[in-house]
């Protein structure tokens, strides 16, 4: 009977797998649409949300306020773990995309602080936290809800497509942002057009939850449940039980920490370094960022399916190292691309604000001394997207199998609530923090690279845990569990 059980092609039957994953995965691409536009607008409501007259200012508390959006992703993984684990995988994901949907939506709706004044930017930071708690909860749900329908030996491959969804909402973002930007003026966009990105997720939040709704339960999960083996006590199963805390710890430490800085470092620290280090035109920098996201993003499946042959440890293992050797040189070459010169940042403490002023630097044509870089308009974009692209490629190889790998990792009755708080821990914490901290070091310390040495040491030590600790799960077969329920 384990047998018949292991080898089980699916709950839904084998035609219903496209079905659950693209309900899955389109309501976890609308999620991080939601969550990735506020990031992919950060030079545009900077300015918007925060007092005026010190642009740097109102970067760096913009940018805080998109990082408490990580923050509170791992209180949102507990509160829709627990409840997934405890009432279904799909009323946990239904809820999530409502709270995130409509937040989003609310920004859109927000009066600016010249409207409202410091009313703005605490509101926004409100919202900003339910967004966040209802990502914490969402990607859990999703990739549960995939591998617990599909056959044991491809969960990498099938996973995998909602590791596309991450880089395909931070795509759509850009791209939304593009065409919006070019249907109307300069001017315009500034004053009100800014807002349309925020209220389109309406539309895309109410299609997908129509999807959701139709959907049914995981059956693995219908099966622990009749049979009585789901947890009653979730978090206490899952973090005072050891040998499964011990599990968690090495999923963050050994996993998902790096895979966190690997991806924010090809998406979001890419783009904003192009943007306030570079000095590249900021409809120009996402057209090229989206471009090689676009080009990245098959790359996420390659990996998964990848994972199903040779393992999801050495994949990510080698993607975790690569990242940490070859980031300097990777953006060395971006500097070159961009063809401004820029050699260094000055950093300067505004008298009235305390905040840091961040100056790139360039060396004059004529007296060779340094001087506030001018916006690069001679950039080789073909070489700026390849670039990305390296970085696209490192996150797909390290992100693409480690879905699988966190489900495998734990066992059904706690499985919600064990893999959604490595995850958010190390993307959300780990990953979230990075635009913030990196710009920060590049601003304190003078150097342009110096914000790379965050990612750099974090996808080390990952790479250390997870060589020492991290156990390989491929070829475990969940399906199993459902044989002592037969």
């Amino acid at each position: 009977m384990a047998s018949s059980a292991s080898n089980r092609p699916n709950g839904a039957g084998v035609t219903g797998i496209p079905r659950v994953i693209l309900g899955s995965a389109l309501g976890t691409m609308i999620e991080w649409y939601d969550f990735f536009i506020f990031g992919s607008l950060a030079t545009v409501l900077s300015l918007k949300f925060y007092p005026p007259g010190n642009d740097t200012f109102a970067m760096i508390a913009y940018l805080a306020t998109f990082a408490v959006g990580f923050l509170v992703r791992p209180f949102g993984a507990l509160f829709f773990g627990r409840l997934g684990d405890l009432v279904g995988r799909r009323i946990a994901f239904i809820l999530t995309l409502t709270i995130m949907g409509f937040s989003t939506a609310s920004i859109g709706l927000l009066p600016t602080y010249q409207m409202a004044g410091w009313f703005s930017p605490i509101a926004l930071i409100l919202i900003r936290v339910l967004q966040g708690v209802a990502l914490g909860g969402e990607y859990g749900g999703a990739v549960v809800f995939v591998a617990e329908h599909v056959p044991d030996n491809r969960r990498g491959f099938y996973t995998s497509f909602i590791q596309i969804t991450a880089t395909l909402g931070l795509f759509v973002s850009l791209a939304v942002i593009v065409v919006t930007q070019q249907s109307m003026l300069p001017a315009t966009f500034q004053d009100w057009g800014w807002r349309l990105p925020f209220l389109a997720s309406i539309v895309l939040v109410t299609i997908s939850l129509y999807i959701r709704w139709k959907m049914k339960e995981s059956p693995i999960y219908t099966q622990i449940k009749a049979a009585g083996m789901h947890s009653t006590k979730p978090l206490t199963d899952a973090f005072t039980n050891w040998k499964n805390l011990k599990l968690v710890l090495i999923s963050l430490f050994g996993a998902t920490a790096g895979q966190g800085v690997v991806w924010y470092t090809g998406g979001f620290y890419a783009l904003f370094y192009m943007q306030t280090v570079l000095k590249l035109n900021a409809r120009t920098a996402n057209i090229d960022v989206a471009i090689a996201l676009l080009a990245g993003m098959p790359f996420y499946t390659v990996f998964g399916a990848l994972s199903d042959r040779v393992g999801r440890k050495k994949l990510m293992m080698i993607g975790l190292l690569l990242a940490a050797l070859f980031y300097i040189p990777i953006y060395k070459g971006m500097q070159h691309a961009a063809g401004n010169h820029v050699t260094s940042v000055s950093s300067v403490k505004d008298k009235v604000t305390g905040a840091i002023k961040l100056t790139p630097l360039a060396p004059d044509a004529a007296t060779d001394k340094l001087v506030p870089a001018k916006e690069a308009v001679n950039a080789n974009h073909a070489m700026l997207i390849f670039c990305v692209w390296l970085q696209v490629l490192l996150a797909c190889m390290t992100y693409g199998p480690i879905a699988a790998y966190l489900v495998e990792a734990f066992p059904a009755k706690v499985r919600y609530t064990s893999v959604s708080l490595p995850y958010h821990l190390g993307n959300g914490v780990f990953g979230g923090l990075l635009p913030l901290i990196g710009l920060g070091l590049c601003a304190t310390t003078g150097n342009i690279y110096a914000g790379l040495y965050y990612p750099i040491g974090v996808a080390a030590l990952t790479f250390i845990v997870g060589m020492i600790f991290l156990k390989e799960t491929h070829g475990k077969l969940i399906w199993g569990e459902t044989a002592k329920t037969d």
